[in-house]
């Protein structure tokens, strides 16, 4: 019988739509996996270490309930006690390697992606994220654009998303240069129907 982490990434190859919330977005939480969202990711970096625990709460249970993949954004020392199924590193934070010796040999893993050049760095990574477009909800990263996302298409090997500034108007041109998943924040986070929000854009990912 395969291990949790074999597990959990053949779910992380199965998902096609993953979700970035703060902690204040917990109402969001159910209509969007009622919606079809496979992966859920707290990621708030301004919440002291208990409170982010706390707020972490609701998220695990949703996502439990719902059978979607839980990660937490660039706190692999906070994995077990947010009871998450793994964590989000960026090019700044700690390094994929770093986060594995800190969450261990089960844990899902998840690196950032901004360039060409760091396609050439991914290893020990589970999935990855690639930048396309801007976003006020990441102010710090840098877009690659679909050229991007075509040279992930043709070169990645493991589970990854676009992320960075998706939306109903942009999906489809993600989809079509070869995203076989999309990460979103805004497009359900500040839908008037979460729910429907989610439901439509997975329509778009299959």
């Amino acid at each position: 019988m395969p291990g949790k982490r074999m597990r959990d990434r053949l779910r992380v190859g199965e998902a096609r739509l993953y979700l970035v919330l703060e902690g204040r977005d917990a109402a969001v939480l159910e209509p969007a996996l009622r919606g079809g969202v496979d992966v859920v990711q707290l990621r708030d970096k301004e919440l002291p270490d208990d409170e982010l625990v706390r707020a972490a709460e609701p998220f695990s249970r949703a996502c439990r309930a719902h059978g979607a993949l839980f990660i937490l954004n660039d706190r692999p020392d906070l994995v077990a006690a947010c009871r998450a199924d793994g964590v989000h590193v960026g090019q700044s934070d700690a390094s994929v390697a770093e986060a594995r010796a800190i969450v261990g040999p089960d844990a899902i893993v998840g690196l950032s992606i901004e360039t060409e050049e760091q396609l050439d760095a991914i290893d020990g990574a589970d999935y990855l994220g690639v930048t396309v477009f801007g976003t006020p909800t990441k102010t710090d990263a840098q877009p690659g654009g679909l050229e991007l996302v075509r040279a992930a298409a043709a070169r990645v090997t493991i589970p990854w998303f676009a992320i960075g500034g998706i939306d109903l108007a942009n999906v489809g041109e993600v989809v079509a240069a070869g995203a076989p998943g999309v990460a979103v924040v805004r497009a359900i986070r500040d839908a008037g129907d979460p729910e429907a929000a989610a439901r439509e854009l997975r329509r778009h990912v299959g």
